[in-house]
């Protein structure tokens, strides 16, 4: 019989190492501080250390997903200097090209090697030594545009790449004693929304009615759905990819608003 997993608020990660990517962004941010709240010991990782300022972090390492030579680096220092992470979130993800009109040979270069080849290329050792160790809970954040089609395809593409990644490694190494889960969120009011602001003012409005909450959800509702992936409390989820949107794929509200009138 499996014993019940207990949930220990601020405790629930005591003594646990966890890998964060993108640990300086504004989910990222949110991501970090969640674990930190609840015991874990963070680790850090972002493209500069300007972004690492966290006093959340309690190790940092810089790299980019897009230099196969300093992520090699990384995963050496990671390793030496932190052990093998007991869970690993990774969560650094780019996009600018949002359209296919947008798309020519170097976007679609950049934006599959960062969102998909870079992460896998840097979470590939780090699953194999938590697997040879026995045990750990990796979760990918990937987003809506790997489920349906909302703008940014190559982007989206990579993320359809991660969530299958994430199900490889559930199947192959569960037996190992890993765990592997995708997040996928909808929109976030992040800086990543900046450049779109900056074009149109009222875009958030706009945004908002596509949402059947009536809003699109915030970082720490994002970080929440992370960390209980990660924790013993979700001991038999793995291979799961799980939406945190407010609804958005869920069906077409417009279609029932404008079309059917409800």
């Amino acid at each position: 019989m499996v014993s019940r997993p207990k949930f220990e608020g601020k405790a629930e990660f005591e003594g646990k190492a966890v890998v964060v990517t993108g640990a300086g962004g504004g989910l990222g941010s949110a991501i970090v501080a969640l674990m930190a709240q609840r015991g874990a010991r963070v680790i850090g990782c972002d493209r500069s250390s300007e972004t690492l300022r966290s006093p959340h972090l309690a190790s940092r390492h810089v790299f980019d997903l897009l230099d196969k030579a300093s992520i090699a680096t990384a995963i050496t220092a990671i390793l030496e200097r932190d052990g093998v992470p007991d869970i690993l979130i990774n969560n650094a993800g780019w996009t600018r090209a949002e359209t296919l009109s947008a798309l020519n040979p170097g976007s679609i270069e950049q934006e599959l090697d960062l969102n998909l080849t870079g992460v896998v290329t840097f979470a590939d050792p780090l699953v194999k030594a938590m697997a040879g160790r026995g045990s750990g809970s990796i979760v990918f954040i990937s987003s809506v545009n790997a489920i349906a089609h909302f703008g940014n395809p190559a982007y989206a593409a990579a993320k359809a790449g991660i969530n299958a990644y994430a199900k490889a490694i559930a199947v192959e190494l569960g037996r190992n004693g890993l765990r592997a889960n995708v997040v996928c969120p909808g929109s976030i009011h992040t800086a990543a929304w900046d450049h779109r602001l900056a074009k149109d003012p009222e875009i958030l409005g706009k945004l908002q009615r596509l949402y059947p909450l009536g809003r699109f959800v915030n970082a720490s509702e994002v970080a929440e759905a992370v960390a209980f992936l990660a924790s013993d409390r979700a001991s038999g989820i793995t291979g799961v990819v799980m939406p945190v949107d407010a609804g958005l794929t869920a069906g077409c509200l417009p279609f029932i608003d404008n079309i059917l009138g409800a």
